[in-house]
């Protein structure tokens, strides 16, 4: 068991909350009851996931994806008011973190998604490694884009959304979890191959045509799935206490 505080001010130091300006509030979004052993993780603190939490006997729900964002109206009311009743009603904290979770050089999305595809990060084209978002590196084998396609397939169990504007041998990939479509033409003038993300949108396809790279997109969800997992294993493992992950399913 450990307090609220050293739990926060540990997520808050290990992914350097300060250095970031995001769309959201980074570190504790609601407060719950101060000790805490056991902590629910999760990609976004959806209504699912709170009842999980609460079923659970959860201390603290630990999310990619919280509250509070940017524009978004300021009113408790609806969807709202049922997410944050379950929260203080059950005493349940809430800590989230967004683009120091994507950034992290270990435990981030980015890191984790590099790992389980078989990539190793050669260099950041957004900003230095461990604040920028967009990373790039090459396959550890020889693959054309449809044999990269089949490899985010069976490592993250979603067949992607490929456009295939790169022929021949993909020889560097340049990747960035989540929502990240429209970094395509900094992956492309980097001179990778292939880019992997969350998303498309419209303009995407044309975009990757036109630029002569091949995009994916292997689903917002997917793609930031492990990070968040990775995240509470290290906390478990630095405090003793017990962790969960619950993959609420999304097909965006």
């Amino acid at each position: 068991m450990i307090s609220r505080q050293i739990l926060r001010e540990a997520v808050d130091t290990e992914l350097c909350i300060g250095a970031f300006k995001d769309y959201t509030i980074n570190g504790l979004q609601v407060e719950g009851r101060d000790r805490i052993e056991r902590i629910l993780t999760g990609v976004t603190a959806c209504q699912a996931l709170l009842d999980e939490a609460v079923a659970w006997g959860a201390d603290v729900v630990l999310v990619h994806h919280g509250y509070f964002w940017k524009n978004e109206p300021v009113s408790v009311t609806g969807m709202k008011h049922r997410r944050l009743a379950t929260l203080l009603g059950n005493n349940i904290n809430l800590l989230a973190y967004h683009l120091p979770l994507d950034a992290h050089l270990s435990l981030g999305n980015n890191a984790c998604l590099g790992r389980r595809l078989g990539f190793e990060m050669e260099r950041c084209l957004d900003g230095e490694p461990g604040r920028g978002l967009l990373w790039m590196g090459a396959p550890q084998a020889e693959l054309d884009s449809r044999a990269l396609a089949g490899r985010v397939e069976q490592a993250l169990d979603r067949a992607p959304t490929l456009i295939e504007g790169h022929s021949g041998i993909v020889r560097r990939v340049a990747w960035c979890t989540g929502g990240a479509q429209d970094m395509l033409p900094i992956a492309a003038e980097a001179g990778a191959d292939a880019f992997i993300s969350g998303e498309i949108s419209e303009r995407t396809t044309h975009m990757a045509r036109e630029m002569g790279i091949t995009y994916l997109a292997a689903g917002h969800h997917a793609t930031e799935r492990d990070g968040i997992q990775a995240l509470g294993g290290w906390l478990a493992d630095r405090f003793g206490i017990e962790h969960r992950f619950v993959d609420i399913d999304n097909p965006a």
